[in-house]
C-alpha cells in the first residue's frame, strides 16, 4: 500500500519510493527530511477537504506535512505492534 492509503496511527516502514515520479528538487527535500527507504513512519493526520491534503507524517520525533502526491509515491509496509 502507499503512504497516503495507510490508516491513521498505524506504524509502518517505507519499503520503496518511486523517485522518478517526483520533481528532483522535491525528491531531494524528502530525502533530507528522512523520508526514504527504511524509514519508520506513522500517518498522524489527513486533510479534511476534497483532496485530503495535506498529510501529517511522523518520522522519528519529527512531524512533516506532505502533499498526497508525494505520499502516493511511497510504498509502505504496516508494522505489527507488540502488545
Amino acid at each position: 500500500m502507499t503512504l497516503d492509503q495507510l490508516p491513521i496511527g498505524t506504524p509502518a516502514r517505507i519499503v520503496a519510493v518511486d523517485w522518478a515520479a517526483l520533481v528532483p528538487e522535491e525528491a531531494h527535500r524528502l530525502r533530507a527530511l528522512g523520508l526514504e527507504e527504511g524509514a519508520d513512519v506513522r500517518l498522524a493526520y489527513r486533510g479534511v477537504f476534497m483532496t485530503r491534503d495535506p498529510l501529517a507524517v511522523e518520522v522519528g520525533r519529527m512531524t512533516v506535512a506532505l502533499r498526497r502526491v508525494h505520499a502516493s509515491a511511497m510504498q509502505v509496509e504496516a508494522q505489527v505492534v507488540a502488545a
